[in-house]
């Protein structure tokens, strides 16, 4: 039965029809201590979502000690949105379907400026506008990397001009519209998710400091590495087809929600869903909020950062980057963006142990939140890396609890590692001295001085306790 205002898909009669997996990447689960029936548990609460009918495509890729547990899709990647038409050309999501990942991009950038700071070229507290100069109008001057890494730089909202189709492909206009932009609050006092503005910022330090823009950065510093396909900012032209539609689905958005999103994302909400299927929008770069990844490389991503920044051999980051990276930031305080109470460390969103994104019982998890109902996170006690991609654009819909539930049926299934059985993520090394710092062209007013690097060498212990299984 359909319910003339909620906007839904139609559900194939034969969900094993629409199902896709990766039958020989996924391992057996008795062998990282999993139930294989807890595994089924878990995909049951992918079918349970997909029959609620908010989202054509799901796909989900969970590892556990690194192994891949579940690497399947569900759905049709384009032909079956709510007002496709039945005759329309259908294409199965798989595994191998891209996805827009959204605000999860946004641990995607912070890593990338983290290891700017690792390669000593910036420094988390150093003032945007000893890299921006321009920046610095109108009270900006004393916003810091740091301000912005945790969505407390005081510029939640993006002014409509800059989400413009055609001003995407001129970063150089974007930049001019944000350094004229007037903030809303003092750099560092309030709490907002930064949901678009920031990432542009972040994204212009990388090319001032590298030379490069940061869709060029990332691909020869971590994903040719890596050896992976996906996971940038947009897609070669070629390769728009292949990446799944997004659909405008659930009840109406209303006020004050769609309000607040529209002030924060520059658009309107369903102007926003049709928007992210542009080909402009999918050859651009929007550092937080257009890479372009499947769930199996993003989950892979994560692992990355729980292995402790190596990955099949190859070093990306040093375990202290990633432990600076997710150490707590924010103390579980109202986002004046999105009206509740969040944890955040410098480009992610934590868990918690009543409140988490990730499901119960997540207080160490570190991860984040994509356009709606898409989720990419690490749990260092249970040793899992999970990625959720969906293709429905629903606000609000009743059936979000099995969303949820599926976080809540991954930690069911992987339980948190004992002491006796857990290894070591990582070793830490005494900090014994300073890193030395590259000499930059854009030093600071000789009136001003600069922000100090503080010692971190009191925080690592506590760092290391957090994301070690060990500590369980």
């Amino acid at each position: 039965m359909r319910i003339p205002f909620i906007t839904k898909f139609r559900v194939p009669a034969s969900l094993e029809a629409v199902t896709s997996r990766r039958v020989a990447a996924e391992i057996d689960a008795p062998e990282v201590g999993v139930k294989a029936t807890a595994v089924e548990e878990v995909w049951g609460a992918v079918e349970r979502l997909y029959r609620s009918g908010v989202h054509p495509a799901i796909q989900l890729c969970v590892r556990r000690r690194g192994g891949v547990l579940i690497d399947r899709a569900i759905g049709h990647a384009c032909g079956n949105g709510p007002h496709d038409p039945p005759d329309a050309k259908k294409v199965r999501a798989t595994p191998d379907t891209p996805f827009t990942i959204f605000s999860a991009a946004k641990a995607v950038t912070a890593m990338v400026v983290h290891l700017l700071d690792q390669r000593n070229l910036i420094r988390l507290d150093d003032r945007v506008c000893e890299y921006i100069p321009e920046f610095g109008r109108h009270e900006k001057h004393w916003i810091t990397i740091r301000h912005v890494l945790t969505h407390r730089a005081g510029i939640p909202n993006l002014p409509p001009e800059a989400m413009q189709l055609e001003q995407l492909n001129e970063p150089a206009g974007i930049v001019r519209i944000l350094c004229d932009a007037e903030p809303t609050s003092r750099a560092g006092r309030q709490l907002a998710y930064h949901a678009i503005s920031g990432g542009f910022i972040l994204g212009e330090v990388v090319r001032r400091v590298t030379g490069k823009d940061i869709r060029s950065f990332l691909d020869q510093e971590i994903l040719r590495p890596l050896n992976f396909r996906w996971m940038n900012y947009g897609v070669r032209r070629r390769d728009v087809r292949k990446v799944a539609i997004n659909y405008f689905t659930g009840l109406p958005p209303l006020p004050p929600v769609s309000t607040l999103l529209e002030r924060a994302f520059g658009v309107g909400f369903r102007e926003g869903v049709a928007l992210s299927n542009d080909p402009r929008f999918l050859t651009s770069i929007v550092p937080s909020g257009n890479v372009v990844a499947t769930a199996n490389e993003l989950s892979r991503f994560y692992q990355l950062l729980l292995d402790g920044g190596e990955l099949d051999g190859v070093r990306i980051f040093d375990p202290r980057t990633i432990q600076r990276a997710t150490a707590e930031q924010t103390y579980f305080e109202i986002d004046f963006t999105l009206g509740v109470p969040f944890r955040y460390a410098m480009g992610f969103m934590l868990g918690g142990k009543w409140f988490s994104l990730y499901g119960p019982d997540t207080e160490h998890a570190f991860g984040h939140l994509g356009f709606t109902n898409i989720l990419s996170w690490a749990d260092p006690e249970r040793q899992v890396t999970a990625a959720l991609m969906t293709s429905g654009k629903p606000l609000v819909y009743p059936e979000l609890y099995y969303a949820y539930d599926i976080m809540r049926q991954i930690g069911r299934a992987c339980p948190k590692i004992r002491r006796s059985t857990a290894r070591r993520l990582v070793s830490v090394p005494a900090r014994t001295a300073p890193r030395s710092r590259r000499r930059r062209a854009h030093a600071a007013p000789a009136h001003e001085p600069r922000p100090t690097h503080n010692s971190t060498s009191a925080a690592v212990t506590t760092l290391q306790a957090k994301i070690s299984p060990n500590r369980v």
